[in-house]
């Protein structure tokens, strides 16, 4: 009987905090056609004639001042996730990154090795997007058909709702909340509006109204912004904050192509505005702290918030290695494996 086994896959992170594997990094990132989806002649001088030249340096920054002692906090999380995952669930587990290392062909090197035959992949891209979800399920189907065609395989759809993410997001952000706040902020990833339009299998219901995302359509199987709502939603009601004490807002990137709105910046501005004194930013798009947790918001955009005229802002950090987290996706998983198993009987 053929053996089960579980992938992990996130996104990725330079394998020093240096200038040269940051570039080599964001040349990865930049060139997949799921993130920057235009002609590959454009695309390529837009990365190296571009952005590589103009975000570089600050991004290189913002490793260097979040990188710790073992390295990049986001791969020793998912190194630590999948050793307490492997122990509970009592089948190999593997982490890897779309970009850069721990790379997917060597984790499944390492999985095919181990005796798995039926593999149980999870992207750890809680909302659909095409620059996340889709990508990272693209290129490990890919790798998985180059290395081991024989393996059977299913992805774990997008987690934005399900019932165990969700408390796991309660339980890292109750306990700081407990002391009392007046607004909590759901920053997320921003992507471009075009992806949205793009994944819209309706070709005419993203993005078509002001109120869209609170619409029943098929278009929410992959809509990132209706799902983002859905994930800021659930939380709020388990965390019992009331409405008008927490908001979300879209962390926006290059370029002057509009992004998902309202974004971040903009909304810590009228924040700090409105004098808000005691404010909680929570990053439910990432499963792990990074970058755009750590430099991004704990420090940009307090200084954002701050210069507006606003109090202290206080980061939620993110689900890393949490014991709530193990345990949901314990149960995630187990339930997919389940699922997985029926059908491969049958």
């Amino acid at each position: 009987m053929s053996r089960q086994g579980v992938l992990l896959i996130n996104l990725g992170s330079p394998d020093e905090a240096n200038e040269h594997d940051v570039r080599q990094y964001l040349r990865e990132v930049l060139m997949d056609g799921r993130v920057i989806d235009v002609p590959p002649v454009v695309r390529w001088l837009l990365v190296n004639c571009s952005l590589i030249l103009r975000r570089a340096d600050e991004a290189t920054h913002a490793y260097q001042s979040i990188w710790s002692p073992k390295g990049s906090p986001l791969i020793v999380s998912g190194r630590s996730v999948a050793e307490k995952l492997e122990g509970a669930l009592g089948v190999p587990v593997a982490v890897a990154m779309r970009y850069g290392r721990p790379t997917v062909s060597l984790a499944l090197r390492r999985l095919y090795s181990a005796g798995v035959r039926e593999l149980t992949v999870l992207p750890l891209c809680p909302q659909y997007a095409m620059s996340s979800y889709e990508t990272a399920v693209s290129h490990v189907e890919a790798e998985i058909q180059t290395l081991v065609p024989g393996m059977a395989h299913r992805f774990v759809p997008p987690i934005f709702e399900e019932p165990e993410y969700l408390e796991a997001l309660e339980a890292t952000a109750a306990p700081m909340l407990a002391h009392g706040f007046d607004h909590v902020l759901f920053s997320f990833q921003g992507i471009p509006e075009r992806h949205l339009r793009k994944s819209d299998p309706t070709g005419s219901h993203c993005l078509g109204s002001e109120h869209c995302c609170n619409l029943f359509s098929p278009a929410r199987r992959t809509c990132y912004r209706a799902q983002c709502l859905a994930t800021a939603r659930g939380v709020a009601e388990r965390l019992d904050i009331p409405e008008g004490q927490w908001s979300v807002s879209f962390q926006s990137g290059p370029g002057r192509e509009p992004w998902t709105r309202p974004q971040t910046e903009t909304t810590l501005k009228s924040l700090g505005a409105r004098r808000v004194e005691r404010l909680f930013v929570m990053c439910p798009s990432f499963v792990a702290d990074g970058p755009e947790t750590l430099e991004e918001i704990a420090v940009r955009g307090r200084e954002t918030f701050h210069s507006a005229g606003g109090g202290e802002l206080t980061l939620i950090p993110c689900l890393n290695d949490h014991p709530a987290w193990i345990e949901a996706l314990c149960s995630i998983l187990s339930r997919q494996m389940a699922a997985a198993e029926c059908a491969y009987a049958n």
